[in-house]
């Protein structure tokens, strides 16, 4: 590292602040900060995402093109959705723009009733559009269908006892009796696809999809193990069909099962961080690096699970770059974890403030904090200057 106090080259890779600044616009609010104690500084800016809301826009914020396609929503209303296309050929699509939890019109249907055919149509809709790779964000789904849905739409055939087509979604698979998968897509098995989560949870059990996840998007208490037998009693159909057993593998259970149906067709699970990371060049980046920040919304003990913060961190570890954790809260009980990890620990909050307050307000505090931190790295800085020249 050749750069001086004064002109440091900081790499800033936060997620977003979640309800109030996208990674992006934290990275903007980290820069205007740092740049009142570095007028010079070079700063590079990395946003990072987890898989979830937020990852294309991470990734698009480097490279690609946006690219708008017709699908339906959960509830099979038509919509839109934004795809991420780059030119070696990978696409990017977000479970939570097709199917999102944020959907009212979704959300007020009952969620056995609700779909992922929308997924399967953006992957076919990409498929045409000749992608050879296909990233899939699995977070902030509303549905808990074991992805039947967009396996429906991909050219699977589920069928009851007589024979009669059956409409994938649970309130009609209680009916299933056979599978077919002869009309899937052919194109899937020359295309990788990627699944995104920073879930490892099974798809069914205690610790599966519809018990952990399921309360969120409306699952009642007394729906646990009907609904959870019958997504078993569905993938059991289809593992026999595609020979590949995954119901247990890391990610079955992300986005109500939609991580199990794209392990079925072959999906890599990965944690969406390292794909972000090393889509963006963060190893790279860090190579030049004197300092790093990164953040998020709130940090807990969930975030040392492998959230884009502590995938940073372990990138900056690697590189041998010392890295600060600024994040609008956090957790009490997460702190002494986090500072054996990180260079300082830091949240948004100079004071008694509403949600509300923190949420208008974030990027002026974002900034401000942003600037403290950067005096007291320099006064540390200059204070080592004075003694070495004594």
């Amino acid at each position: 590292m050749t750069s001086s106090p004064t002109e440091p080259t900081i790499v800033l890779a936060p997620d977003s602040f979640k309800g109030s600044l996208t990674a992006q616009q934290a990275c903007d609010a980290l820069s205007e900060g740092l740049l009142r104690v570095y007028p010079h500084a070079r700063l590079l800016a990395r946003p990072m995402a987890d898989g979830g809301e937020g990852t294309l826009d991470a990734l698009l914020s480097h490279s690609g093109t946006r690219k708008i396609l017709a699908v339906h929503g959960a509830s099979g209303a038509p919509r839109d959705t934004t795809a991420g296309i780059f030119d070696d050929g990978t696409a990017i699509i977000e479970t939570a723009e097709i199917v999102g939890i944020t959907d009212a019109i979704s959300m007020a249907i009952p969620v056995e009733a609700r779909s992922t055919a929308g997924m399967g149509e953006a992957i076919h809709a990409l498929l045409e559009h000749g992608a050879r790779c296909i990233l899939i964000g699995l977070g902030g789904s509303s549905t808990n269908d074991a992805g039947v849905g967009m396996l429906g739409a991909l050219g699977v055939r589920f069928y009851d006892a007589q024979g009669g087509t059956l409409d994938p979604v649970p309130a009609a698979l209680t009916k299933l009796a056979r599978v077919d998968i002869s009309g899937l897509d052919p194109r899937l098995a020359q295309t990788t696809l990627v699944a995104m989560s920073d879930v490892d949870n099974p798809l069914c059990g205690p610790h599966g999809a519809t018990v952990v996840f399921g309360p969120q998007k409306g699952v009642r208490p007394t729906q646990h193990g009907e609904l959870d037998a019958l997504l078993g009693f569905c993938a059991t159909l289809l593992e026999a069909e595609f020979g590949r057993a995954v119901q247990q593998a890391h990610g079955a259970g992300a986005a109500g099962g939609l991580g199990f149906a794209l392990q079925l067709l072959g999906a890599e699970f990965r944690r969406g961080a390292d794909v972000v990371a090393e889509h963006l060049g963060l190893g790279e980046a860090l190579r030049e690096a004197d300092w790093m920040i990164t953040g998020e919304g709130r940090s807990d003990l969930q975030s040392l699970r492998g959230k884009a913060p502590m995938i940073a961190c372990r990138y900056a570890h690697e590189a041998g770059v010392p890295i600060t954790l600024l994040s609008g809260a956090i957790g009490p009980e997460a702190l002494p974890a986090l500072s054996l990890y990180f260079a300082g620990c830091f949240s948004l909050a100079s004071g008694p403030m509403t949600l509300g307050d923190a949420v208008a307000n974030a990027h002026a505090l974002l900034a401000n904090a942003a600037q403290q931190i950067a005096l007291l790295r320099l006064a540390a800085q200059t204070a080592g200057k004075r003694v070495m020249e004594y």
